[in-house]
């Protein structure tokens, strides 16, 4: 067997990186449907037969787009314990599914597409990982609830708030910038990101972390 070369490796990298990001920007303004592989090639500036060495269908591609979307919203939260502080934890996860919608909204909305057509794309990775993912995030939340760091609430509603509430400033990014007049820029989704980790924070009866509060002035 041809062993091979870095440089070789090096390419293929950078191809199947333009690959995917020409595929999510094609599939986010064009559905699954209505995107060809051969507008996924001319968005990549590459021959189609480049794309089809690389990803043998566009079904595999689309599959692709979307666990890279999922990966994306892997958190700090991912690996808290009991031991962490829940003000904390969910300040730095919600900061981060907001800087997310503000640098990837294309992945955000495929993802969202394909959950409204039923996600019928998603493999056995969403299924049993990202469940197994839900399942012990819920059981943190309701060991923080048996110590005392979290009032009774019902974890999967307060997760899906979250969700909701930062995901929409992708999703529904169009629909904000006509209400707005104008789109917005990264100093708006800080302000945005501190008045979300004050309402869901509130909500909990937890205290906001100074560095998340407007003109506060640390000692």
């Amino acid at each position: 067997m041809t062993k091979l070369r870095d440089t070789d490796a090096g390419v293929g990298a950078t191809n199947k990186r333009n690959i995917l990001q020409a595929a999510e920007k094609c599939f986010a303004q064009f559905g699954f449907k209505g995107t060809a592989v051969q507008k996924i090639a001319d968005e990549a500036n590459l021959p189609k037969t480049n794309v089809l060495y690389y990803f043998k269908t566009k079904q595999e591609l689309y599959v692709a787009v979307l666990e890279e979307t999922l990966s994306l919203w892997n958190s700090h939260f991912d690996r808290a314990t009991v031991d962490d502080d829940p003000a904390e934890v969910l300040a730095a996860y919600i900061t981060e599914k907001m800087e997310v919608s503000r640098t990837h909204p294309q992945a955000s909305k495929i993802f969202a597409m394909e959950i409204i057509n039923g996600a019928q794309n998603l493999t056995g990775y969403f299924d049993e990982e990202h469940a197994k993912w839900m399942e012990g995030r819920l059981a943190l939340i309701d060991q923080w609830i048996q110590v005392g760091k979290l009032p009774q609430l019902d974890g999967e509603y307060l997760l899906y708030t979250i969700w909701a509430s930062t995901q929409h400033y992708a999703d529904f990014s169009a629909q904000i910038t006509r209400l707005r007049g104008r789109k917005m820029i990264k100093a708006d989704f800080e302000t945005a990101t501190r008045q979300l980790i004050q309402l869901v924070l509130g909500g909990c009866n937890l205290p906001v972390p100074s560095r998340y509060i407007e003109n506060v002035d640390v000692e």
